[in-house]
């Protein structure tokens, strides 16, 4: 599984970075905005500065909502880094737009996927990656876990090569929900990777092992 942070704080992802696990970045206007990042050439510009932290895919989205538009911002977007993956919405002509890339060897990520047959429309346009939102589900109390095994499913029983990234992560247990259902990849805050780490049996014996140490070496 890859792990991927959503964000566009440059601290917050060099700290994943350094923490050895990070695989990508998942940013959008909404956290451009977040940040104070403004203006296109703020943005374009912050989205080098991650490229230049990680090694791996970063998502950076269009905001047309046209075909061209998306073409054209996509393509903008594409040229800035090798890293770079053109997020797209899931609206009609983001599908076309998704085709468009896959045939001119653009990688791509859909965004705000909500159902599996969106996720199967994507696939078939040749998305890299397909972004179902999972806490926003879970925030309407409709199970996003579910819509993460029917993509898998549907996904594994026509060989998609699409990536399934869950998104929208909330905490640790969704990590680990997506993990055991076969999600590809997870993209969500800092705190969700860290959580992982934490266990209060480990703070205990830890803390044994560094007092019986103690004893005998002081």
């Amino acid at each position: 599984m890859k792990f991927f942070i959503d964000t566009a704080n440059l601290d917050q992802i060099k700290e994943a970075q350094e923490l050895g696990v990070l695989d990508g970045v998942t940013t959008n206007p909404s956290l451009m905005a977040k940040e104070g990042i403004t203006g296109k050439d703020n943005i374009l510009k912050h989205y080098v500065d991650i490229c230049n932290i990680v090694d791996g895919d970063v998502s950076a989205e269009v905001v047309a909502t046209d075909f061209a538009g998306m073409v054209k911002e996509g393509e903008e977007l594409a040229e800035l880094h090798e890293q770079i993956v053109v997020k797209v919405p899931m609206i009609k002509d983001g599908v076309k737009a998704l085709k468009y890339f896959s045939d001119n060897g653009i990688r791509t990520n859909c965004t705000l996927v909500f159902s599996a047959g969106q996720a199967l429309l994507a696939a078939k346009a040749g998305a890299t990656y397909v972004s179902p939102f999972l806490g926003r589900l879970d925030d309407i109390s409709t199970d996003g876990l579910n819509l993460i095994s029917e993509i898998r499913l549907i996904y594994d029983n026509y060989e998609f090569e699409t990536q399934i990234l869950a998104a929208s992560i909330r905490h640790t247990m969704h990590v680990i929900d997506c993990a055991k259902i076969g999600a590809d990849v997870m993209t969500g805050p800092l705190s969700s990777i860290e959580g992982l780490l934490k266990h209060p049996l480990t703070d205990i014996g830890l803390a044994q092992f560094l007092k019986d140490y103690a004893k005998g070496n002081s």
